[in-house]
């Protein structure tokens, strides 16, 4: 996973991966993306769910708050997302789907299975505080984005509203905010490496969808920075 990370960082900067408003030709075959999106976000779900409640240490309360965070993240991500998705005409590569699938039960098997009980202490309070402060970000972020059209319309549209206001992508931000703070709260190996994917694929992403949003609109707010509020 962090050699992954490594490898998929500096590579994401220069070409950006073909789905949602990056969409392109000449990445083969491509599915629907509500399908795509539920079958390959499942093992992080399923997978995970069924190696936590086989982890020797599942019922002791730092195991069982984490994963109870996870299941919380992957149930909103793989079954509320999805059936919130509005345009049923949207696809996605297969290839990107397949890719996915294979990160996930690496990502959800590793996770699943290296949580270990230990005290309850400061970096797990901190942790678990920064979890979820990034989900209500995701959540939020993701709401605006889905409200943006009225029914009928399509296209795309600045975004306003919450962290809108500082960054272009603050979905990411708080999904990157959840991982990094599973990451202190666990104190494992996967979770670290999790976290770094996680930022590997994520702020790429960013910066491309800033550059897009800048190029599409001409009014887009200058204030606004990638990622990071007032900073990058």
């Amino acid at each position: 996973m962090l050699g992954t990370a490594a490898f998929v960082f500096p590579l994401l900067f220069f070409v950006s991966a073909p789905y949602g408003r990056h969409a392109r030709p000449g990445w083969g075959p491509n599915v629907p993306a509500k399908l795509g999106w539920v079958v390959m976000e499942s093992p992080s779900l399923l997978l995970f769910g069924a190696l936590w409640l086989q982890n020797p240490a599942f019922g002791t309360p730092l195991v069982t708050v984490l994963g109870a965070l996870w299941v919380l993240h992957y149930t909103q991500r793989t079954l509320v997302f999805s059936l919130l998705m509005r345009d049923e005409n949207k696809t996605q590569p297969l290839m990107t789907v397949v890719m996915a699938i294979v990160f996930n039960v690496l990502n959800a098997t590793g996770n699943g299975v290296g949580l270990v009980e230990r005290a309850i202490d400061l970096p797990f309070v901190i942790g678990v505080a920064l979890f979820l402060t990034g989900f209500a970000i995701n959540l939020h972020a993701d709401h605006v984005l889905r409200t943006l059209r009225k029914p009928g319309e399509t296209g795309y549209k600045i975004p306003y509203g919450g962290l809108y206001g500082w960054i272009s992508s603050p979905n990411y931000f708080g999904e990157i905010l959840e991982w990094l703070g599973f990451a202190i709260a666990a104190q494992t190996l996967a979770g670290w490496g999790f976290a770094a994917f996680t930022i590997a694929n994520l702020a790429p992403r960013a910066i491309s969808n800033h550059r897009w949003y800048r190029e599409k609109f001409s009014d887009y707010p200058t204030g606004r920075r990638a990622l990071i509020p007032f900073l990058w």
